[in-house]
């Protein structure tokens, strides 16, 4: 029983060692082939261990990229703000000299702004209106605002007065009193089938020795 066991296993490397010489005859290496096997497994650890790096890296680009466009939107935001700021600084600068020194050098009252926003409802728009008294301010000025809108009604020239497009429960008189300026923020419907071409504004005094005013604006360039 023995004897055919070893017999068995001297019969089994003997046919590893004639398939090996085999092999070898044929120009196969063993050693050649396990040196090449693990050349090739250190290879494929090493490219993994660059995939890890390189993946690594497009993490910190995209962190970096997304770090850029959060400081380029903070610097675009606090620059639009910045000229916001700007503007408004200019404006009040525009504005105060036209009250202290006009432009034209002409004293009394006078329109320094005229704007028509849109409202909420349909064919409603939001007034805005400042009047200013320029160079003199040594009186208060008084009195009131009479604001006629012309336009078109069906074909024909038609002029609405400030009291027939106020809201119902809006107050009709407009009234002023002021001595440096003053704004008011109206509202007004526009009738159907009516497209207005032009605002002229009336400011009426009641005070001595300052004359009352009258002046017309396009409507499309009171839009604001």
């Amino acid at each position: 029983m023995i004897v055919r066991a070893v017999v068995a296993v001297l019969i089994i490397v003997s046919g590893y060692l004639i398939f090996e010489f085999g092999r070898i005859n044929a120009g196969y290496d063993i050693i050649e082939a396990g040196n090449i096997s693990q050349a090739y497994e250190d290879h494929i650890a090493q490219l993994d261990d660059e995939v890890i790096v390189l993946k690594q890296e497009v993490a910190l680009l995209e962190t970096n990229i997304e770090v850029d466009r959060e400081s380029y939107r903070e610097v675009e935001a606090n620059l639009i703000e910045l000229q916001g700021k700007i503007q408004e600084q200019r404006d009040a600068i525009a504005f105060y000299r036209g009250i202290v020194s006009p432009s034209d050098g002409n004293s009394g009252l006078r329109v320094q702004d005229l704007k028509f926003t849109r409202g909420k409802a349909e064919r409603e728009f939001n007034v805005r209106l400042v009047l200013v008294q320029a160079m003199k301010h040594d009186r208060k000025v008084s009195g009131d605002v009479n604001l006629n809108i012309v336009g078109d009604q069906n074909g024909v020239e038609t002029t609405y007065a400030f009291a027939q497009l106020a809201p119902e429960e809006a107050d009709k008189a407009w009234a002023y009193s002021f001595r440096y300026f003053q704004d008011f923020d109206r509202q007004l419907v526009l009738p159907d089938g009516f497209t207005p071409e032009r605002i002229t504004v009336e400011v009426r005094s009641r005070t001595r020795s300052i004359s009352s005013i009258e002046e017309s604006f396009a409507w499309a360039n009171s839009q604001g």
